[in-house]
């Protein structure tokens, strides 16, 4: 018994006529068991392997009447396998004896042993051939009304399905519109009657045993379909000498003209590397920040404006490259091979080149502009703290080295004195500042400040100067400590108000130099920190306000006791040049500039502000955009796979996808817009997304790249079914029957998945075997050997999974099967195929001649072969004979053109 069914695999229909094989399978058990105890069943299959017994043993001048007794002693089973295979079997024995019969019967089946055919039950190779055997009777019968072929019983008892299956194939000897699907005897009877008498195929079953049965037996129904089958099995015819020489011409000049576009492609795209990446490899600052942003905005037209037309050129560089390869390897050509430093390879590998330059150009400039705003902030600092100290510094040498104290009063002594006091506390606190000067003029060098020389020049002179006032000031001390034995009265009040006024005064000059201090912030939290800090140095002016006013009320004290004892004060306090006016004046221009920093730092706070809007603005297309191209990379990758239609449709709806890409890029534009505002207000670090434009345009790149390369795989093999002369319907079939077996959508089938993808296109594996070998006819044997449940052969299917599996993977790609099918069911050119043809034109002579060539060809292709044959040689030569085999050879890189 042979089952086509596959066993414990999935079922799938085919075309959506009906419920899927699956649906019958469950019955499929207890089916057979009711059919082996009926007899009517019993009945059918002798009557049915009788009949095609009978078909064959009539060559030989017999028949059997009844299966059980004529093939008991094993002579007309003997005949009949020498009548199907051809061959001779041993001598049977005449006895009349059981054991002469038994003997007969094993030389029988020793026979169908040898064939390689197994007996056994149903396994997965058979169940196999019974799915592919199905699903080739579904697609051949699909565009037929009234016929869901769902199994080998059921579907075939109102006989529509015999008269499609005919219909299909010959057409001319069914009318099958005329078929009504209520009379199942009449459409049985002409479908049998036409077979046998048309088609060469017995009858085998009569109508009214089906249409009375009301399950009619499987393996009958098989046996019949099988021969079916087989009968409408076909292969193409081959062209023409003279079609053949123009499509080899044609192709050969084709890709001659594309080798030179990409040999010039080439070449323009590795010159404008070789230009462009010594620029970005270019790494000397210039001296001001402006310099720099303008080399920054020099890279930001390189990669918005000259950089995205050379991405569309390598892109179609390799398109190219791969086409001509592929147009090479279809015609049997050798393979392309570009000149020295221009392979795709040499290109890949400058612009790898180009891109690391142009990566690690991006952020040297960042660095550089970093780097210089922090130097020009630096230098600002300096100049402004070097300004305050040398206005603070002068006038100080001079006061330290008066000699006043030699004919000053006592009073004046004690006066100078405190006064001192006063100053080498001053002196103190501005100690500080001389460090700060000194730290960020060390930093400033470090940093490698174009002007760090005048820097160093001024911070020197400013410590010079400044151990010059340490000196002098021990000096004078030692002067005025000498005297100060002769000194004994002091007017506390002045020495109070000196006291208190010199740190209040300090404080006011580092609260003017604070408030008018230069700030740089990054981020709106760095701004709000800094007013938070101004807000708490405004929650201390009430206090500092009453210390003014206290210090003031000491001087005041002091006016008023000498006014109440007639003292008159000779000027000024003795002991600070801090006067009241001074105090207040400061204090005025505290309160000026207190309103000045809160604008200041209000503006840098809207200015942030912006910056966060600029931010997330960014980041929000950014979340949209990153997604969207990560979403279409793996959409382009299950549309190669899931495509259906014609590779014309597949093609125009992969443009139709791409140019949806494409019209995507106002997206990526708005990106760049918005990615440009960011860099100019110099934002650095974006919290908000984890895209940056830099990934957003290498994955804009990669899925331009990506689209075109599936659009180029179908344009190769709209070349494969083009050069191979495969139909759109085959080509069709072919996919289809593909990712029928490909059950788990992986893009290969196995052994057994691609036996039964064979069978369901037609391919007889164990027919192209035995028609080699010569040792059978194909359609009867195989009948035989589905009638009679054997396994088939495994030597040819191993022959081919060698030639669709050289390297021994278990798999078959979906290229390997399409490569192998194209090889099997089409006409490839060859160097001997062309030198037929050529002899053919030469009317059967070694040579040809130009007029021959002019006559025979198109004028364009004659010329073509006339310029590049070589003169023949051979004895028979004639003038002007030409040498078309060494020509031919040469077209298929077997010698030299």
């Amino acid at each position: 018994m042979v089952d086509y069914h596959a066993a414990g695999q999935p079922s799938y229909q085919y075309g959506g006529n009906g419920p899927g094989i699956g649906d019958y399978m469950a019955q499929e058990d207890d089916w057979d068991r009711d059919l082996l105890l009926d007899p009517a069943w019993e009945k059918q299959q002798r009557k049915t392997f009788t009949a095609w017994c009978n078909s064959h043993l009539r060559k030989a001048g017999t028949q059997i009447e009844n299966i059980d007794e004529d093939f008991r002693d094993g002579l007309k089973l003997m005949l009949l396998l020498e009548v199907i295979s051809g061959e001779r079997l041993p001598k049977p024995e005449r006895g009349k004896m059981r054991v002469h019969k038994i003997n007969n019967v094993n030389k029988a089946l020793d026979f169908i042993a040898s064939k390689g055919v197994k007996l056994v039950s149903i396994g997965a190779e058979e169940t196999s051939a019974k799915e592919g055997l199905l699903l080739w009777c579904q697609r051949k019968t699909a565009p037929y009304k009234n016929v869901n072929v769902q199994n080998f019983h059921i579907s075939w008892k109102d006989g529509l399905a015999f008269n499609a299956l005919i219909h299909r194939h010959r057409p001319e000897l069914i009318e099958y519109d005329k078929l009504r699907k209520d009379d199942p005897v009449t459409n049985l009877n002409n479908a049998f009657e036409v077979a046998e008498k048309y088609l060469d195929i017995p009858k085998m079953l009569d109508a009214e045993d089906i249409v009375n049965t009301a399950r009619p037996d499987e393996k009958a129904i098989m046996t019949y379909v099988s021969s079916f089958y087989h009968a409408f099995s076909g292969a193409q015819k081959a062209e023409t000498a003279a079609n053949r020489i123009c499509k080899v011409l044609a192709v050969n000049q084709e890709n001659e003209h594309l080798m030179e576009d990409y040999e010039k492609l080439a070449s323009d795209l590795l010159e404008w590397i070789q230009r462009t990446i010594p620029w970005l490899e270019n790494r000397v600052p210039q001296k001001t920040i402006q310099e720099m942003q303008q080399k920054l905005e020099d890279f930001r037209d390189y990669r918005r404006v000259h950089k995205p037309p050379k991405v569309q050129e390598k892109c179609q560089l390799e398109i190219n490259f791969n086409t001509l390869q592929t147009k090479l390897r279809l015609s049997n050509r050798p393979a392309f091979m570009p000149s020295e430093g221009k392979m795709v390879s040499d290109i890949n590998n400058g612009w790898q080149h180009l891109e690391q330059a142009e990566k690690g150009y991006e952020e040297w400039l960042l660095n550089e502009i970093r780097r210089m705003e922090r130097l020009d902030h630096l230098a600002e600092k300096f100049r402004q703290k070097a300004s305050i100290h040398e206005s603070w510094t002068e006038g100080k040498e001079t006061m330290l080295r008066q000699k006043d104290y030699e004919t000053a009063t006592l009073s004046d002594i004690k006066a100078l004195i405190r006064k001192h006091e006063a100053f080498e506390s001053d002196l103190a606190a501005h100690q500080d500042r001389v460090e700060q000067i000194a730290a960020i003029a060390q930093e400033l060098n470090e940093l490698d400040y174009y002007d760090s020389p005048s820097v160093n020049t001024r911070c020197q002179k400013i410590c010079d100067q400044w151990d010059s006032l340490g000196s002098l000031t021990h000096t004078r001390r030692e002067a005025l400590e000498k005297t100060e034995k002769q000194l004994e009265t002091i007017d506390q009040l002045h020495l109070e108000y000196a006291k208190r006024a010199a740190p209040f005064n300090n404080w006011m000059e580092s609260a003017m130099e604070d408030l008018q201090d230069m700030f740089i912030v990054h981020t709106i939290e760095e701004i709000e920190g800094l007013i938070a800090a101004h807000d708490q140095f405004k929650s201390t002016l009430p206090d500092a306000d009453k210390e003014r006013e206290a210090i003031l009320g000491i001087q005041s004290e002091a006016q008023k006791i000498a006014d109440y004892n007639n003292i008159k004060l000779s000027g000024n306090n003795p002991y600070t040049s801090v006067t009241p006016q001074i105090i207040n004046s400061k204090w005025e221009r505290v309160q000026q500039l207190v309103p000045k920093r809160d604008h200041a730092l209000q503006d840098e706070q809207s200015k942030q502000q912006s910056n966060e809007h600029l931010r997330r603005q960014f980041a929000s297309q950014a979340n949209i955009v990153g997604p969207w191209i990560q979403t279409k990379m793996e959409e382009i990758g299950r549309i190669s796979i899931e495509m259906n239609g014609t590779l014309e449709d597949q093609l125009d709806h992969l443009k139709l996808y791409e140019q949806s890409i494409v019209d995507y890029k106002p997206n990526i534009d708005l990106l760049e817009q918005q990615h440009q505002l960011i860099q100019e207000a110099l934002i650095f670090d974006n919290k908000h997304t984890n895209f940056t434009m830099e990934h957003i345009r290498v994955g804009w790149e990669q899925l331009l790249t990506t689209t075109a390369r599936t659009s180029n795989e179908v344009e190769n093999q709209i070349l494969t079914r083009d050069a191979k002369g495969i139909s759109q319907e085959q080509m069709q079939e072919f996919r289809a029957s593909f990712n029928h077996f490909d059950k788990d959508h992986g893009g290969s089938l196995g052994p057994e998945e691609f036996k039964a993808c064979l069978i369901s296109l037609g391919y007889d594996v164990e027919n192209d075997r035995q028609k080699r070998t010569g040792s059978m006819d194909t359609d009867d044997y195989r009948a035989l050997l589905i009638s009679t449940g054997y396994s088939l052969g495994d030597a040819e299917f191993n022959r081919i999974m060698s030639v669709v599996d050289p390297n021994n993977s278990g798999v078959v790609t979906f290229q390997a099967f399409i490569d192998f099918m194209s090889r099997e069911t089409t006409d490839t050119d060859t160097a001997d195929q062309v030198i037929a043809s050529f002899k053919v034109l030469a009317g059967d002579k070694n040579y040809i001649t130009a007029e021959e060539l002019r006559r025979e060809l198109p004028p364009d292709q004659a010329e073509y072969c006339i310029a590049r044959m070589a003169p023949y040689q051979g004895p028979d030569a004639i003038p002007g004979a030409l040498d078309y085999k060494s020509f031919s050879t040469a077209l298929y890189g077997e010698s030299d053109l």
